[in-house]
């Protein structure tokens, strides 16, 4: 490579123009992957110049991350048979049971196969992960949830936040969801956009409402992506509209198919494209679906 060359490809700062070479270091602009910088300085004397184009490739760069397809959904795989957990089921069952013990989630399947081994072998009840005793009762069930509380346990403190709003004491469901929010729980930037909608705890306020809808979105919850999909589309912004159901469908999430059925009359997604989005969202159920979930349901009906 010529000399010429080597110029030509050596970074610069954007503002004053010193090359990155020796002892100078360059950092990209915080918000946008277009330009660098040598100093704080330097990316504060630019500011004004490079604000347009950076607002653009910002918006770009967060379409980018909101609009990508998530391998599977927040809910994850139960933890003992390894097959993604359901996002719902029969009316009246439950089939995803939280355990206070350790905070993991397991399917109706592995519960209740569980709970006819301790039967049959007359068996102290335990966790069906980590086979701690089962404590009963709610007061020694909340010691455990505040042990991981302690722990910085984001399911536990989605927990106790859930507690606090079935009480009727959103301050207090704000602040747990908020902390959870923060570890990444997905389901607690669900709940914290329904109160910021509804004005619960908080004043309402649109901006973080989709702003928590858009973070457990991109985390992989397919009730706010069916969510977002339906304000966009409030908003008259179909295509983006579109996209977040077609997202939410291809997750397995019910409630998008009549939406995506209203875009495909309007002409806003083809033929092709929708009968792809059913086929994903058919193979997501039944990635779900398994013999001893189904005997677990109908044992609980």
């Amino acid at each position: 490579m010529s000399e010429e060359n080597e110029a030509v490809d050596t970074p610069c700062c954007a503002s004053c123009g010193i090359a990155e070479i020796d002892d100078i270091e360059l950092t990209e602009c915080d918000y946008c992957d277009l330009v660098q910088y040598c100093s704080d300085e330097c990316e504060e004397n630019h500011k004004s110049e490079h604000e347009e184009a950076c607002n653009e490739r910002s918006a770009e760069l967060h379409d980018e991350l909101l609009f990508k397809q998530p391998e599977g959904t927040h809910l994850g795989d139960c933890p003992i048979c390894c097959i993604p957990l359901q996002l719902e089921g029969p009316l009246d069952v439950i089939v995803n049971m939280k355990q206070f013990c350790c905070s993991k989630t397991i399917c109706c399947g592995c519960f209740v196969a569980n709970l006819m081994r301790e039967e049959e072998g007359r068996l102290q009840h335990t966790c069906p992960f980590c086979r701690e005793p089962v404590l009963m009762g709610s007061e020694e069930s909340l010691k455990q949830n505040m042990k991981r509380i302690a722990a910085n346990d984001p399911v536990a403190i989605c927990q106790e936040a859930n507690e606090q709003y079935m009480e009727g004491d959103y301050i207090k469901a704000f602040e747990y969801w908020s902390k959870a929010a923060e570890l990444g729980d997905a389901e607690a930037h669900s709940r914290l956009a329904m109160l910021y909608r509804l004005g619960e705890g908080v004043e309402e306020n649109e901006g973080n409402e989709i702003h928590h809808y858009e973070e457990a979105a991109i985390a992989g919850h397919p009730d706010a992506r069916h969510n977002l999909g339906v304000r966009e589309w409030t908003y008259g912004n179909y295509d983006r509209a579109t996209k977040h159901i077609v997202i939410a469908a291809r997750q397995g999430n019910n409630a998008s198919i009549k939406q995506l059925m209203n875009a495909f009359k309007m002409g806003f997604i083809s033929k092709e494209d929708l009968a792809a989005a059913l086929r994903a969202h058919q193979a997501a159920v039944d990635a779900t679906k398994s013999p001893q979930r189904e005997a677990a349901v109908e044992a609980m009906k």
